[in-house]
C-alpha cells in the first residue's frame, strides 16, 4: 500500500502549479495564454518577471526533491521511489489542479534527480552550464535550448560513472528520452523557438 501511496504522492505533489499561481496572484493572468504556453519559470521570468521566475523554478525543482525523499520515508524500494519522481514529472506536464495542462517538467524532473543522484545531477547541470556559456559567448543565442537538450543526455553516463547503476541510468534515460519526446517540435525547430523566447523578429539577422 505504501508503494501505491509513493506514487500518488509524486504525481499529487507534482500538480502543483507553482508558474500557475504565481502569474495569477501576480498580474491575475493564465500564464498558459501568454509567451509560448507553457507552465514553467521560463514563462513566468518572461512574463511576470525574474524574482518570481526563480521562486517557480525553485518550487517545481522541490516537487521532485520532496516526491522522492516522501517514497523513501515511506520506506519502499528504489522501483517504486523512480516511480514516485517521475509520477511528479507526469504531474507536472498534466496538473491535476488546471485542468492537465501543464508544463514540460525539465526542473522537476532536475529536482528528482538531485535527490536520486546529486552528485551526477549537479556535474550535468555544470555542464549544461558551460555549454550554454560557450554559446552566449560566441553570440548563437538562437541555439540556447538545443545546447541545453544536448547536455541533457549526459546525465546517464555520470550516473554509471558516479554510482554505477545501470537500473538508475536506465530510468535517467527514459524520463530524458521521454521529456524529449513530449518537446519534440522544439527540438526539430530550435530556432524559431527561440526567437521567440528572445522576442526577435522574424526581419532580424539569422545566424
Amino acid at each position: 500500500m505504501s508503494e501505491v501511496a509513493a506514487v500518488a504522492f509524486g504525481y499529487l505533489i507534482g500538480s502543483v502549479p507553482f508558474s500557475y499561481a504565481i502569474a495569477k496572484l501576480r498580474l491575475g493572468i493564465d500564464i498558459r495564454t501568454v509567451d509560448i504556453g507553457n507552465v514553467g519559470a521560463g514563462s513566468v521570468i518572461r512574463t511576470v518577471g525574474l524574482r518570481e521566475g526563480i521562486a517557480a523554478l525553485i518550487g517545481d525543482a522541490g516537487k521532485g526533491v520532496v516526491s522522492i525523499l516522501l517514497a523513501e520515508a515511506l520506506g519502499v524500494g528504489i522501483l517504486w521511489t523512480m516511480g514516485a519522481g517521475f509520477a511528479a514529472v507526469l504531474g507536472h506536464i498534466f496538473p491535476l489542479y488546471i485542468g492537465f495542462r501543464g508544463g514540460q517538467g525539465v526542473a522537476t524532473a532536475i529536482g528528482a534527480f538531485g535527490a536520486l543522484a546529486p552528485k551526477a545531477m549537479a556535474l550535468t547541470l555544470a555542464v549544461m552550464g558551460i555549454v550554454l556559456l560557450l554559446n552566449v559567448r560566441s553570440g548563437a543565442s538562437r541555439r540556447l535550448f538545443l545546447c541545453t537538450a544536448c547536455a541533457a543526455p549526459v546525465l546517464p553516463l555520470l550516473i554509471l560513472v558516479v554510482y554505477h547503476s545501470w537500473l538508475l541510468a536506465g530510468y535517467a534515460l527514459f524520463v530524458i528520452g521521454f521529456i524529449a519526446f513530449r518537446n519534440r517540435g522544439r527540438l526539430r525547430h530550435p530556432r524559431s523557438i527561440t526567437r521567440r523566447l528572445l522576442g526577435e523578429t522574424e526581419g532580424e539577422k539569422r545566424v
